[in-house]
């Protein structure tokens, strides 16, 4: 589990992470989500204990990670700008981390090379952004740590790829215990593949939460009545976080429990109710206009 506590980091007078306060629970893929400058590859610099906090604390495992080489060992960084050595080819870079991670399993990545399509001895640097990407990812799998933090890593990607990533992901979190920390700038290339999600603005969490819980607790509805006056009773009695009329059609956010919700729906005999899915876009925006924020200006 990684646990940061009032965790700040500042270049200058500039506050990159401002007493950020996030738990990542273990075996399950978290989504960290904001604009650029939002303070996300900052914030996965000190999880891995590249960056010090200049207040607060980060914790893996209950362990302070700065400055903690066990402790390290356990997290392999895969940063926005990748790093690769001068004029190296895939397969010096796989003896280059068998060094640092004992558990480097050079035979797997070797196969995933072949799979992706990548050339094991071809000069890095002749790759494309993709493939790169690619590369560092498969590196990132094959080093076997329990946690990977990636930042940007879809960025780049054809949807093929991407895909393909994200089944590796599926893979490895079925058969060990890993934890994937996923930095995008996008909300819609995370929606099927995170359990949890922060989003950061400005430096600090403006909001953690759970996909299915929020999921199972906002619901999207299309409803007509028989008139006006159990049309008005009937939305009184719910949770109404937005509304749009089209028409006799109500189109409303409701928070709540689907039963309950159609429950008290059809106290009124209505001509018309439906619950339809949200995207994680449409609750993320319900959720944060609660909250005062339009996060269709930060996010999209």
């Amino acid at each position: 589990m990684i646990t940061a506590v009032n965790a700040t980091k500042y270049f200058g007078e500039v506050a990159a992470v401002n007493d950020i306060n996030v738990t990542i629970k273990n075996r399950e893929v978290f989504g960290l989500i904001g604009t650029n400058g939002a303070g996300k590859s900052t914030f996965l610099r000190m999880a891995a204990g590249v960056l010090k906090p200049d207040s607060g604390k980060i914790f893996v495992d209950d362990t302070a990670v700065y400055e903690n080489p066990s402790v390290k060992a356990d997290i392999f960084y895969i940063s926005d700008e990748q790093y690769f050595l001068p004029n190296a080819t895939p397969r010096e870079m796989a003896s280059f981390y068998a060094d640092y991670f004992p558990a480097f399993d050079r035979i797997r990545f070797d196969e995933m090379l072949g799979n992706f399509q990548l050339k094991p001895n071809r000069r890095i640097n002749t790759f494309s952004k993709g493939m790169k990407k690619q590369l560092s990812v498969l590196l990132g799998i094959c080093t076997n740590t329990k946690y990977l933090f990636c930042d940007e890593t879809f960025d780049g990607l054809d949807p093929v790829m991407r895909q393909a990533v994200k089944s590796i992901f599926a893979g490895e979190l079925s058969e060990r215990d890993f934890t994937p920390v996923i930095a995008s700038h996008n909300l819609r290339e995370l929606e099927d593949i995170c359990d949890c999600v922060g989003i950061l603005h400005q430096g600090g969490v403006l909001m953690q939460k759970d996909l299915e819980e929020m999921k199972l607790n906002i619901h999207n509805i299309q409803c007509v009545f028989q008139n006006a006056e159990e049309e008005k009773a009937a939305l009184g009695l719910l949770d109404i976080v937005k509304a749009e009329k089209r028409g006799s059609l109500n189109i409303i956010t409701v928070r709540g429990q689907e039963k309950d919700i159609l429950c008290k729906i059809n106290m009124f005999s209505p001509i018309f109710a439906e619950i339809l899915p949200l995207t994680l876009e449409e609750i993320f925006i319900s959720e944060t206009e609660v909250v005062g924020y339009d996060i269709k200006k930060l996010i999209f």
